[in-house]
């Protein structure tokens, strides 16, 4: 009993009632189903003319190969060989599947060579056009009064005046009134003024170490030569030789932001908080304001070209609308931060005299500047005239500080620190913590003005106190850069940790241990 279609014995026996025909019946079934006729004589068939053949359950006789053993070598053969042959193609298959990686990881391998050529090109690209933009104004000067270009737009060109100066159009009374205003409700908070409860105790501060070390700038061209905090975040903004600027978090470790395009090394920068802008002030003459994005990104949307020598310092008003910059032309600048343009410029260029320092009084209406001549000079801002000189430091004023009690005036040359007081206009307190030949480079009162940072070849805190009573040293944190000079501190928030920059390329974080927010491992670098 054979199937008409496979031509095997059915385990499933049944007969077409119309041929006489033997099927199994799972495959007549499928055929009936599929065509409706029978797959011999081509007749029509349905189901109904199919009639299932009894059987009995036996045991299916062994296969004739496997009834003997010469046939079950002859099995084992097949098999061996079928089994040969799969490995075989397998082998094909694995050849081919490596030879297709070996060629894709060759593809992907030229393609970074060649982003890397093409980010080479670009950053050529781009420092030859910023040569350029700067050689250009050069070379116009003597044809025409450049025109200003700022953010794109170009503004009228700058008038000059009869003794060969541009003519600015000065702080207007409107202006005038608004810094009158802010100085009147900032006095008047002042004195309700207390220090916060959450500031940082003496005895933290005597326990206080460096707690991480992050290398910011670039290897060949180390040092940080200035230093900001942002008020509100944890964000520290330093600038250095390398010519760059860097936005670091500290709370994640990371680098948020590099501002490149200054030609050369920044000497200054400060947060704008407010419209979340960034200055900079750089040896290569220029002032550069960064405006800040969504993504964290900054770009440079004005670029100040009023200085003729070293911009040397810049200082933001309190009421976050207005700027100051000082250089070694021996004059000072006071800007519109939303325009870019200078209102008013103060002083005399000179070629002996300069100005190496300024800072803003924390009520906005007096600016003080540190001189090349070891001069500090006190400015009334309305009028921008001098109203007074505190003479006796040795060397230039490296920086300089005003507490925010409004009373006090720290400033630093190559002698030490010298303390001021702003009522009497007089020297009360001197602190020469170095050699005559290690100059201190960095002053800052903390924001409540209960400490005081002092910078040099270490950086030492004093207590603040009174014009009377003695300012204690609460501790000294060694300069662990091994450079033997630090050139910037500052305080965080409530003083809880002190940012430290020296003349290697690392940002450090001195605190209490264990409240360093990032692994070791997690560290950023820059190449």
């Amino acid at each position: 009993m054979i199937c008409a279609i496979s031509g095997e014995v059915p385990d499933e026996p049944v007969v077409s009632k119309r041929s006489g025909l033997l099927f199994e019946r799972r495959l007549i079934e499928r055929y009936i189903e599929d065509h409706g006729k029978c797959p011999v004589t081509k007749e029509e068939l349905s189901m109904d003319d199919i009639v299932l053949v009894k059987t009995n359950k036996v045991v299916r006789p062994r296969p004739l190969q496997a009834a003997s053993i010469p046939g079950l070598l002859g099995i084992f053969q097949n098999e061996w060989d079928a089994l040969m042959l799969s490995n075989f193609a397998l082998e094909q298959q694995l050849h081919t599947a490596r030879q297709e990686l070996s060629h894709a990881l060759y593809q992907h391998d030229a393609a970074c060579r060649v982003i890397a050529r093409l980010k080479k090109e670009r950053d050529e690209s781009r420092a030859l056009l910023a040569l350029a933009e700067r050689q250009i104004p050069a070379s116009m000067a003597g044809v025409a009064p450049a025109a200003v270009v700022s953010n794109g737009k170009r503004a009228m060109e700058d008038e000059i005046g009869p003794d060969g100066k541009k003519i600015r159009p000065g702080i207007n009374p409107v202006m005038i009134d608004e810094l009158t205003e802010c100085n009147t409700m900032l006095s008047a908070q002042r004195k309700k003024r207390q220090v916060p409860p959450s500031l940082a105790s003496i005895d933290e501060l005597e326990r206080y170490t460096q707690i991480s070390s992050h290398p910011l700038h670039k290897t060949n061209k180390p040092g940080i030569l200035s230093m900001d905090i942002h008020p509100s975040k944890d964000i520290v903004a330093t600038g250095g030789i390398d010519t760059n600027a860097v936005l670091f978090d500290r709370t994640s470790g990371q680098i948020l932001c590099t501002l490149a395009g200054h030609s050369k090394k920044i000497t200054t920068l400060k947060f704008v908080p407010r419209d979340e802008l960034v200055v900079t002030g750089s040896a290569d003459k220029t002032v550069r304001i960064w405006q800040g994005g969504e993504e964290g990104n900054y770009s440079c949307i004005h670029t100040l070209k009023d200085h003729t020598a070293e911009v040397e310092a810049v200082t933001v008003h309190a009421t976050q609308k207005y700027f100051v910059t000082a250089a070694k032309d021996n004059t000072w600048c006071f800007y519109d931060i939303s325009t870019g343009s200078c209102l008013s410029q103060v002083g005399e260029a000179s070629g002996q005299e300069g100005y190496t320092s300024a800072s803003f009084h924390p009520d906005g209406l007096i600016l003080g500047t540190g001189t090349t001549e070891a001069v500090v000079k006190i400015w009334d801002v309305k009028t921008q005239s001098n109203v007074a000189k505190f003479e006796g430091h040795a060397g230039p004023v490296t920086a300089m500080s005003f507490s925010e009690n409004g009373y006090f005036l720290a400033t630093a040359a190559l002698d030490g620190v010298k303390l001021w007081d702003l009522r009497k206009l007089r020297n009360f307190r001197t602190f020469s913590p170095y050699d005559s030949d290690t100059p201190t480079n960095s002053v800052e009162f903390d924001f409540s003005g209960t400490y005081l940072a002092v910078a040099g070849s270490d950086i030492r805190v004093y207590q603040v106190a009174n014009v009377k009573t003695e300012w204690n040293l609460i501790k000294t944190l060694p300069d662990l850069s091994g450079t033997g000079k630090v050139t910037s501190a500052k305080f965080g928030t409530d003083a809880k940790y002190i940012a430290v920059g020296s003349m290697d390329r690392n940002l450090r974080i001195f605190g209490l241990p264990g409240d360093d927010q990032m692994d070791d491992d997690a560290k950023p670098s820059a190449e």
